[in-house]
């Protein structure tokens, strides 16, 4: 299997505010682990937020990479209650060298099951002795101060260079121990670490996950309500570029692979490179929500023109193959805006229930969306969840020239390059997190409160690079959003 690096929206703008460096779209940030505090990084009650800056500068070390903790309260995040980490604070292990990319993925969850979110980070470059690129993982603590400290993960054998192990990350209970796992790509590579974990960073056990090859994305949650998290791995085979779907759930009686307790279903008819999971229905299981945000080409059939979102509805023995997913879109009915060559919408997407009905709502990025004459400006649509599942309508669109978005949509801004939805506040509604990693050159943070008619733009706040005192000639800080 081949996996093709697809990038519809690095443009010209963006190789050269990255210097030349081929970049590829954030992954999705993953569900929390169900056994501990979900984001709650310093046990406050409260859920904090992790922001990657895959690019920023570590004193005078050049592209090393931070991550920047926003912690939560009463009233929200906020620039004044932060910490940057890099791999050069106190108890980070590594060093911080240029091109490490420290922050390039991020995914929380209570790793050593002491009640406070851990987090893992992926330097998807790491030079590994005098192997350059080949990529790494790293958990940072929590406790009563928040995120400090860390311990590296063991490495899967014969890494090569330049595969940027680390691409993506996610974390959940995936064997139903109530211990949280981690699992992590990189070209070449699925890994799955099983938990508890000491503060050494060692697993129960670790291993390479063989049946998939260079999968880019892992997305977990659980889709068949056994209260263990499935696992997905989107990747790109020749013959199909728009995604290979299939999910790994645990099966300790599988006969088909009796050295494994894992089997793997395929979803051969769903697309997508990027997802989430959470209830959109209302039913008890988890959905799984796919961006595909490939315009259709000669050669890449299927797909509608500027992206779209795929829904996948669970069960009891997870989605079922033969359904028919909902599909949405710009052009869809209810939906601002439409759908338009390289807006990319789809390529971020998140789940969290925004107006407190009890249904999953979904945020979709779409990076690439042109505004007037403005290029790449983004945008962000809200669609809301129900009984019947995921519509249109109702749907809502944010940019930074929407009235009272902090603010302007400027030419390669990238608002919706990462969503989030995040409960700060303990309202009850999930606040609307986006990310511009190319705002201004350096990448910012807006935020939007949840309330029962959705994100509301009165008291929006804008946390900029230089807000959280993250340096260097393009940051990106925004890449990436977890939990």
């Amino acid at each position: 299997m081949q996996h093709t690096l697809r990038l519809a929206l690095a443009t010209a703008a963006a190789a050269a505010l990255t210097g030349g460096l081929l970049i590829t779209l954030p992954a999705s940030p993953a569900l929390a682990a169900p056994s501990g505090p979900a984001g709650d990084f310093n046990g406050d009650g409260y859920r904090d937020v992790a922001v990657g800056a895959m690019g920023a500068d570590a004193g005078s070390v050049q592209d090393a990479g931070a991550v920047v903790v926003l912690y939560g309260s009463s009233s929200g995040i906020s620039a004044t209650k932060r910490t940057v980490i890099t791999q050069d604070s106190t108890g980070v292990p590594g060093a911080a060298e240029s091109d490490d990319r420290f922050g390039s993925s991020l995914a929380a969850g209570d790793l050593n099951g002491d009640g406070y979110a851990d987090l893992v980070v992926g330097s998807q470059y790491e030079a590994i002795g005098d192997r350059d690129g080949v990529g790494s993982l790293t958990i940072l603590w929590g406790g009563s101060g928040g995120l400090s400290g860390g311990a590296g993960l063991p490495q899967p054998a014969d890494l090569p260079e330049w595969g940027g192990y680390g691409a993506s990350v996610a974390t959940g209970d995936f064997d139903g121990d109530g211990k949280t796992d981690v699992t992590a790509t990189g070209q070449g590579r699925v890994h799955l670490y099983r938990g508890g974990f000491t503060r050494t960073g060692t697993p129960l056990s670790h291993t390479d996950v063989g049946e998939l090859g260079g999968a880019y994305e892992a997305i977990a949650g659980d889709i068949n309500g056994d209260k263990a998290a499935e696992r997905v791995y989107p990747f790109l085979v020749d013959g199909d570029e728009r995604g290979q779907i299939g999910y790994f759930r645990h099966d300790p009686g599988n006969m088909d692979h009796p050295e494994s307790d894992y089997a793997l279903t395929d979803l051969p008819n769903a697309d997508g490179e990027h997802g989430t999971i959470g209830d959109v229905n209302g039913d008890g299981y988890g959905d799984l929500v796919l961006g595909d945000y490939t315009d259709p080409r000669p050669g890449v059939t299927g797909g509608h023109k500027g992206g779209q979102i795929s829904v996948w509805y669970g069960g009891p023995n997870g989605p079922d193959p033969a359904q028919t997913p909902t599909v949405i879109h710009q052009d869809t009915t209810g939906v601002p805006g439409s759908g338009e060559t390289d807006d990319i919408f789809g390529a971020s997407v998140t789940v969290g229930d925004i107006n407190g009905d009890k249904y999953a709502d979904v945020a979709v990025g779409a990076p690439g969306e042109d505004l007037g004459s403005v290029q790449d400006a983004g945008s962000v649509t809200v669609l809301f969840g129900s009984a019947g599942g995921l519509t249109g309508t109702g749907a809502k669109s944010y940019t930074q020239d929407t009235a009272g978005v902090p603010g302007s949509s400027e030419y390669m801004d990238w608002f919706g390059g990462s969503v989030r939805l995040v409960d700060f506040d303990r309202t009850g509604k999930a606040d609307l997190v986006v990310g511009a990693a190319y705002e201004n050159g350096t990448g910012a943070l807006t935020t939007l409160r949840g309330t029962a008619s959705g994100p509301t733009t009165s008291g929006a706040t804008f946390i900029s690079a230089a807000n959280v005192a993250v340096k260097g000639g393009n940051p990106t800080f925004a890449w990436d959003i977890a939990p």
